[in-house]
């Protein structure tokens, strides 16, 4: 049997397991209590503890955690095989022809001298594919985080040419908003607004730059944890005991250890 016959075997198998626990008889209360609405922040925890995994470096960790992945995959399909919307073979299916309508190059008889062509091209494609009067950015899922959103614009409208020829305009922009934020004062609206376009702009010399804006974020958080986890097993008990400058001295000591 080849490696082809067996994973099919096993997605049926995985199938029939998460049909099981949807049984109204005899299956699991607490997956038959689920709707789509339910198991939406379940989705998003699976996909995030992903990126942990393949930010850990470990294959074991990785193969679990698409595995939850691919549960929650299984288990909308089958919610909605329930309903008589569609199953598990239609998104196969629906994605298999996607992938393959949107690779011309492939499977076509289209040219694709280099990744920023097939880019190209996927866009064009893309566009026909959308209702007349629909945004090109309107693929870009809304509860997408705010920085990793701001990107994705940056990187749609620049495939249209709407877009800095390099990474000096980006900065430009970034001090033009910075004085512009500045110039406001307290918790206004208008401090939100300038601060929010302020946070728009560094997404884009991120972009120009090269740098996933999200994940630059998130090693900045992860090490502002490191250091102050270390400002708490130095002070103990009496970490609220102590002055903004002994705190400070601490951080700066966490720093010298490489944190």
């Amino acid at each position: 049997m080849n490696q082809s016959s067996n994973s099919n075997r096993a997605l049926e198998h995985f199938e029939s397991i998460i049909a099981k626990l949807r049984d109204p008889i005899g299956g699991c209360p607490w997956d038959l209590e689920q709707t789509h609405e339910t198991l939406k922040q379940y989705l998003i925890e699976e996909c995030y503890e992903v990126i942990d995994a393949i930010d850990s470096g470990s294959a074991s960790d990785l193969q679990e955690e698409l595995g939850d992945v691919l549960l929650q995959v299984v288990l909308h399909s089958q919610l909605a095989k329930e309903s008589k919307n569609f199953d598990l073979n239609d998104v196969i299916q629906g994605i298999s022809k996607k992938i393959v309508d949107r690779h011309p190059h492939v499977f076509g008889d289209v040219s694709a001298k280099d990744s920023t062509e097939v880019l190209r091209n996927w866009e064009q494609i893309k566009k026909s594919e959308r209702p007349a009067k629909a945004s090109m950015l309107s693929s870009i899922p809304r509860h997408l985080p705010a920085l990793q959103k701001a990107q994705r614009f940056g990187e749609k409208v620049a495939r249209v040419g709407f877009d800095w020829p390099d990474a000096t305009g980006a900065k430009a922009k970034v001090e033009e908003e910075v004085r512009e934020f500045l110039a406001t004062s307290g918790n206004s609206p208008s401090a939100k607004e300038e601060l929010g376009d302020l946070l728009f702009s560094l997404a884009q010399v991120a972009r120009k730059l090269g740098i996933n804006a999200e994940e630059a974020l998130q090693d900045s958080c992860n090490k502002f944890g490191n250091r102050f986890s270390y400002i708490e097993e130095k002070a103990g008990e009496k970490l609220g005991e102590l002055s903004l400058d002994e705190l400070e001295e601490l951080w700066e000591k966490s720093k010298k250890v490489g944190l």
